[in-house]
């Protein structure tokens, strides 16, 4: 028995060209899964062969746990201080052990064993294949289309066969089997099956990582690109800046008569590429993103993350591009919401959001038209603002004295307590309301400003009607609705 064992292992490292180490592992599994079979339930079984004499001892084993975790797995744990009634200085992590008889090689079939083997020493293969490839750090590997699989591209590149999703080929782009293809390392995925290596060539960073290996200023430091953003295929943004003033970075990606865009280009299939500065100053970033439209002017909303651009008539279908694509591309690439309107369109919105502003001044602080205006050029948006804000820089307003200034704070604080006070008695109001999952004191808010203050007043709305009082998207507001219904349906 032993020597046969000796003689198995001693064959397949040299059949297979791998350490006698990995075999006897290899080995050890198979005995292990021989004598799980003896048990009924899902026990541990741990399997150790001596590797000079070939003997080998089998042990069921059990997991020692906290007591106060209890046991979640019965069969392959025991608790602590069970534990300790067996070894004494045992602790948690370490393992309690039983003997068990040892296996008959014959019992289990040689050939059995020698599949089992066989199968550990390929995967063991498989792994070091992989990671002698993770070792090499490459992001874009090179390869020829083995074979196509249910729309998926199967390329082998050296010992390791990689898989390119549909998802993430370029739309269009005719490959076929037998191609070579270059392509970005999405992801490795050691748990797969099959191709642990994903591949995409409509990822941003394949672009990002094209220019790297063809500007070598990126490589020295003396470039960066900050971003991409693309429509694979069809159009791509990237941002770059400079860390040395001596060097150009829109015309160094460029390069000379164009060669290192037309480099990209034609690796992604004709894509168009816009170079564009990358600017700290978010604003700027956005204007440069939009090019080749020309921007008149920009507002920047800090709270909502968005930026409303105004064009001119002609300028406008630059900005917006085919399909949307050049805003699409510019807000993906500076992170920043992008509304394009017209001249016209921006007085209106500025116009309605003065008028808004001037009536909530007025309401709420019981002031004349003028004042209001005045508090809207000043550049106040809201009764906090007011009522906090440092009396110094209320001061600096010319057209108001001090007892101006303290009555509009006072009114401004009484408002805003007022609204609060409001609010909790809103809330104590609905409370079968609240009890819905989901449920915000805003939203109770919006839904007491309509009317709505109690679960059946809720479960009558129909979906429009909550969308358009709560500004929810249809899915909740039937959600929401549904919800409050649900009791209709207990009581019967």
């Amino acid at each position: 028995m032993s020597r046969e064992i000796l003689l198995l292992v001693d064959a397949l490292a040299r059949e297979k060209n791998v350490p006698r180490d990995v075999v006897f592992d290899a080995l050890e599994g198979a005995l292990a899964s021989a004598m799980k079979k003896r048990f009924k339930e899902d026990a541990d079984i741990r399997v150790s062969v001596d590797r000079s004499s070939g003997e080998h001892e089998g042990f069921r084993r059990w997991l020692v746990v906290p007591d106060e975790a209890g046991l979640q797995e019965p069969d392959q744990q025991e608790m602590l201080s069970d534990a300790q009634e067996v070894v004494a200085d045992i602790e948690v992590g370490e393992y309690i052990e039983e003997a068990l008889e040892p296996v008959e090689f014959g019992r289990i079939g040689a050939q059995a064993a020698k599949q089992a083997i066989l199968q550990r020493i390929r995967d063991a293969e498989r792994e070091q294949i992989l990671d002698d490839f993770l070792d090499r750090g490459e992001t874009i590997i090179s390869g020829s289309i083995k074979r196509m699989d249910k729309g998926d591209l199967i390329v082998e590149t050296g010992k390791i066969e990689a898989r390119m999703p549909r998802s993430e080929m370029i739309p269009k782009e005719n490959l076929r089997v037998g191609d070579r293809v270059r392509a970005w390392v999405l992801k490795v995925d050691r748990a797969a099956r099959g191709q642990q290596v994903i591949l995409s060539r409509s990822a941003p960073d394949f672009i990002r990582q094209l220019f790297e290996n063809e500007v070598p200023e990126i490589e020295q430091g003396l470039l960066e690109i900050k971003g991409a953003a693309r429509d694979p295929g069809v159009r791509a943004k990237i941002a770059v800046v400079a860390y040395d003033k001596r060097i150009d970075p829109i015309g160094t990606c460029v390069g000379m008569r164009g060669s290192r865009v037309t480099a990209v280009r034609n690796e992604l299939g004709g894509e168009q590429v816009d170079i564009v500065l990358w600017s700290e100053d978010p604003a700027e970033f956005v204007i440069g993103a939009l090019a080749p439209a020309n921007v008149e002017s920009i507002v920047v909303d800090e709270d909502r993350h968005a930026m409303d651009v105004v064009v001119d008539e002609e300028n406008l279908p630059k900005a917006i591009g085919s399909k949307g694509q050049n805003v699409r591309l510019a807000s993906e690439l500076t992170g920043w919401q992008i509304n394009i309107m017209t001249p016209e369109e921006s007085q209106n919105r500025q116009e309605t959001e003065r008028a808004q502003l001037r009536s909530m001044f007025m309401s709420r602080l019981d002031v004349d038209e003028e004042v209001a205006d005045i508090l809207i050029d000043e550049g106040f948006t809201g009764l906090e603002e007011i009522a906090y804000v440092p009396m110094q820089e209320l001061l600096e307003i010319e057209s108001f004295d001090e007892d101006t200034i303290q009555a509009l704070r006072t009114r401004a604080r009484n408002a805003l307590l007022t609204e609060a006070i409001a609010q909790e008695e809103r809330v104590e109001t609905a409370q079968d309301l609240i009890m819905l999952e989901g449920m915000s004191p805003e939203l109770l808010s919006k839904l007491a400003a309509g009317g709505v203050n109690t679960r059946d007043e809720l479960a009558e709305l129909a979906t429009d009607e909550l969308v358009e009082m709560a500004s929810l998207d249809e899915a909740t507001a039937s959600q929401f609705i549904m919800a409050a219904r649900a009791h209709w349906f207990d009581e019967q």
